[in-house]
Parts: structure tokens; C-alpha cells; sequence
């Protein structure tokens, strides 16, 4: 019983995620990603530094992300737009 009330519980979890990254227009997180690839999208960074808790991470901007890691936000695009959700390096 406790197995498929947990079963239950992860997929309105997964589907409750998807559709929370639908409406921020963010990727899913894949941990296998390469390192050799471009920076995932700007919102996506910017939210997994702002999940952590205390003052530094509560204080924390947006546009400092941007700007410690040496990036260009991304340009406003309709959502879906995955030509501009990829954050892309100052040079």
C-alpha cells in the first residue's frame, strides 16, 4: 500500500514540476548533462542558486547571477522560444 501511494505522490510531483518549468519557460534539469555544452537557460541558473535558504541566497538578484557569471540575459521571447532561453557567455 505505502509503495503505490508513494508511486501516486511522485507522479503528480513529476507532472506538477513540468508544468511549473512550462510556465517559467525553463528546461528540465538533466543531471547528465556535459559540461561542454552552453550554459542551460538564465531563469533555470538564476532559480537553482535562489533554492537555497539564508541571507545570501535570499538577497540574491537575478541580474548579479547574470553579472558574477559573466553572462547576457537572455532577450524577452514569446514562451517556448528555446532560440532565447539559453544564457550565452560576454565574449
Amino acid at each position: 500500500k505505502l509503495g503505490e501511494e508513494f508511486q501516486v505522490f511522485w507522479f503528480v510531483f513529476q507532472e506538477i514540476s513540468q508544468h511549473v518549468r512550462e510556465l517559467l519557460g525553463i528546461e528540465e534539469p538533466l543531471f547528465n548533462r556535459s559540461i561542454t555544452l552552453p550554459y542551460r537557460d538564465c531563469m533555470g541558473l538564476f532559480l537553482e542558486r535562489k533554492s537555497r535558504s539564508g541571507k545570501k541566497a535570499d538577497a540574491l538578484t537575478f541580474s548579479q547571477i547574470i553579472q558574477e557569471a559573466g553572462l547576457e540575459p537572455y532577450t524577452t521571447a514569446a514562451p517556448f522560444d528555446e532560440k532565447n532561453l539559453s544564457c550565452s557567455s560576454g565574449e
